[in-house]
Order: C-alpha cells, then structure tokens, then sequence
C-alpha cells in the first residue's frame, strides 16, 4: 500500500511521476506539492486530523479541490461559500441542482454509484462520503485524497453537517447556519401559531407506493421545527414508512405537503388523495429537489420560504 504521502499525490501528478518518485526516492510529499495545480498562500496552516465514520484523517487546512458525494455535502459546502469541484447527483438526468445556484461542479457519477476515475481526475484536496452508501469504496477513495465519511443519510442533518464544517475547516460557518436556520423557524412558529396541528410530507414512488416522511427526515424536521407535529406511523429509524394507494387515509394531518418535480401540475398529486379529497382539506405541491433531495442549510431555508408561504396563505 502506498504511503499517505504518495496517496494524496495520486491524482496531482501523473502515473509516470509517481513511479519515478518511487525509484529515485525522493520526497512525494514536496513533489506532490510542486505539481498541484491550486495554490497555497505561503505559511498556509497545518493539516488537521479529522474523526469520523471510518476512524480518522488528516486533511488539508483549507480544502481548495473537494469532491462531494452526498447532497448534504454539496449543500453544506455551497452554503459556507465553497463551490465543489465535482459531486456526485441525484440522477444523471438532473445533474447538480439549480436551486444552489452554482456552476462549475462536474458531476462525478450518481450518489449511489460515484465515478472513480472521474473524481480522480479532478485532483480533489478533499473527498466527502457517506459510509453507509461509499463503505466499499472508501480505500479507493482515500487513495485518490484524504477521505471523510459521514455516517448515514437518516442521521440528523444538522449533526452531519457540522461534521462536514469541521472537515471543509468551515465549523464556525456552519454553525452561523444552522442557528440562521433555527432562528427562522422560531420567526415562523412565532408567526404562525400551529401547535397541536399535525403535518406530512407524501413523495409519490410509484403507483403501489407512498413514501410518507417522518420527524427525522430533512423536511419533517423542518415541520416540527415550525411547531407542527408529525403523525405517529411505523418508522424506519424516524426517518421513513411505505404505504399503498389503499391505505392513503393513513397520511391524514392538518397539512399535507406532497413532493413533486414540476410544482404547477396538479396532476402530481396522487389519485388517491384526490378521491379522498374530503380527508385532505389541504393538500400542496412542493419542489422534491429541495424536500428530499436538497438537503442542508441552503435547502432548508427554501423549504421554509415554502412552508412559510403556505401559512401566510391558509
């Protein structure tokens, strides 16, 4: 196995380099260093050692090439001010979301299936995962740039995002933005009082299935961060339960918000909530590409312009 030297020199220099660097033996670390194609401000920091899923990695004081590879990431990164150099999408047909407002990013591969050699080809300082989704490619990952892995995707994503800020060096950033995101759920709760009433968000999966979202996904959390409550269902970790078209009546609750791609066709509403329209006195269209997939402290603040147009206009 190569030396963490050589290993973060992967990608900054080519194949041939590394080889030579192997049979003179001279230092990988400053040739590394000479061949990178961003610069460092002379008398730059020391690198620091980050804890995380997989143990622990020393990483870049102040990351200048990161590869992303879940939507937190990409968010959290964006909201503190750093463009990614590449990340890894929802879909290959969506590619980076336009709701962030960035350009630049090279998609690298979907977020269940990363593109190796294309994140290796952008040279990244700084590669962040997630262990649950990436464990088999961590040591691949690692040999490309120093690697940091979140947990899961269900944990809070307030807790991984600051784990995100300590490794991009951003903590204090980060913070500033989830307190930004807390503050502008006390203004809305204080706003809009909707204690004791119930809320639910409903992703369409197919026609066999609803995907209902519970208080520790991304937008529920937001929900009850307003002050609505979550119907009690069978969650998987709090974070999700699958329902039929049959059982709809199980996604009751004073508001219901259902995702969807395009927010002005009515006809993303599933059948079955429109034929029991009776029990879903209100019922709205929301973007899923900040809902579900936009999560983070730029994504939630649009999925709280949204709920917050909806109280001002109930």
């Amino acid at each position: 196995m190569l030396s963490r030297p050589l290993r973060r020199a992967f990608g900054l220099v080519s194949a041939s380099a590394i080889a030579a660097l192997l049979l003179t033996g001279c230092a990988a670390e400053s040739s590394a260093a000479g061949s990178a194609t961003v610069d460092e401000p002379a008398g730059s920091a020391s690198p620091r050692t980050i804890e995380h899923a997989r143990g622990t990695t020393e990483v870049p004081a102040e990351p200048q090439r990161v590869v992303t590879l879940e939507p937190l990431e990409l968010d959290t990164a964006v909201a503190v001010g750093i463009t990614p150099v590449g990340a890894a999408v929802a879909s290959n047909v969506a590619g980076i979301p336009a709701y962030l407002g960035v350009e630049g990013v090279e998609p690298v591969g979907t977020v269940p299936e990363p593109d190796l050699e294309a994140i290796a080809a952008l040279q990244p300082d700084l590669i962040l995962g997630t262990e649950a989704r990436h464990s088999k490619l961590y040591d691949q990952l690692s040999a490309i740039a120093p690697t940091v892995f979140i947990g899961t995707q269900a944990d809070p994503w307030r807790e991984n995002a600051e784990l995100i800020g300590e490794a991009l060096g951003r903590e204090d950033e980060v913070a500033a933005q989830i307190a930004a995101v807390d503050d502008r759920c006390a203004e809305i709760a204080e706003a809009h009082d909707v204690a004791g009433q119930t809320a639910q968000v409903i992703r369409p999966r197919d026609e066999t299935t609803l995907s209902l979202y519970g208080p520790v996904s991304f937008a529920g959390s937001l929900l009850e961060c307003v002050g609505y409550t979550t119907p009690e269902h069978d969650w998987a970790d709090g974070l999700q339960a699958d329902i039929s078209p049959e059982n709809i009546l199980d996604a009751r609750a004073d508001a219901v918000f259902v995702t969807a791609a395009d927010v002005s066709d009515a006809a993303a509403i599933p059948a079955a909530i429109t034929q029991n329209a009776a029990a879903f006195p209100a019922v709205t269209l929301v973007d899923t590409s900040t809902w579900v997939a936009g999560v983070g402290p730029h994504g939630a603040q649009r999925v709280l312009d949204d709920i917050e147009r909806y109280l001002d206009e109930r």
